[in-house]
């Protein structure tokens, strides 16, 4: 018996957010935006939140009709028409788009220097100086991965491509309620268990969809309370999740 359910994430921030995202990805300038590749990249998202039933705001669908709807009026034939300084500019039609992600970043970079800032803040202390003999030794910086939800369903996508799960994901099986914390207490125990790390394709065996959005969002939860962390190397590499020591 087939059961459909849908979960909904708050991890992913917003449209602008995802376009700003794959603009950083790709190295693209923000001022002449090749709006094929954007809307190829974005929908390829979408297409893998669809695939596993994940709660689309609609905010995300608007934004794929509005860049559809860019790269349609990029295609038409351009007029040539008699030069007339007396006629309206024809704007761009990638212009109120361009405008609106300058707009988001700088408000983005702002939010992320008032974070850095109160980050810096909350190590100032008023109490006198301290000697503590035992930590006399510093140890190295854990090094953190930055990676955003982004990166981490971009992951997910290409896992899919490369195991050939383009056939919708099993759902011939009744689907079994698997607990959020039960299935983060088994990757934990997996990614503690290697030194190494342990590559993000090896935490999804079969293409059950059950077994795929309750495993991503556990890595998501244990990236969140600062248990685990991810790496990759470059772009489009394999991504490896390690575990984040005291």
């Amino acid at each position: 018996m087939n059961q459909a359910y849908q979960v909904k994430l708050d991890a992913f921030e917003g449209p602008l957010d995802l376009l700003l995202h794959l603009i950083n990805q790709y190295e693209i300038d923000i001022y002449d935006i090749p709006v094929a590749q954007i809307t190829k990249q974005y929908m390829e998202y979408i297409h893998t939140m669809q695939r596993l039933e994940l709660n689309i705001a609609s905010e995300y669908l608007v934004m794929a009709s509005t860049l559809v709807a860019i790269k349609s009026q990029m295609l038409l034939p351009k007029q040539e028409l008699p030069v007339d300084d007396s006629e309206e500019y024809m704007e761009d039609p990638r212009e109120e788009l361009m405008q609106r992600l300058i707009a988001y970043r700088k408000f983005k970079e702002a939010a992320e220097e008032l974070k850095k800032k109160e980050l810096e803040e909350n190590q100032v202390y008023t109490r006198p100086p301290v000697i503590f003999e035992d930590l006399e030794k510093e140890k190295a910086p854990v090094v953190r991965g930055e990676l955003s939800v982004y990166d981490m369903l971009n992951a997910l996508g290409k896992m899919m491509e490369r195991k050939n799960w383009n056939t919708p994901l099993d759902t011939t099986v009744q689907r079994m309620d698997i607990p959020i914390e039960k299935r983060m207490q088994d990757v934990l125990s997996k990614v503690k268990s290697s030194k190494d790390g342990i590559e993000f394709d090896h935490l999804f065996p079969y293409p059950s969809r059950g077994h795929i959005v309750v495993t991503f969002i556990a890595v998501l939860e244990l990236m969140k309370s600062k248990e685990i962390y991810c790496k990759q190397d470059q772009h489009f590499e394999s991504l490896y999740i390690y575990y984040m020591e005291e």
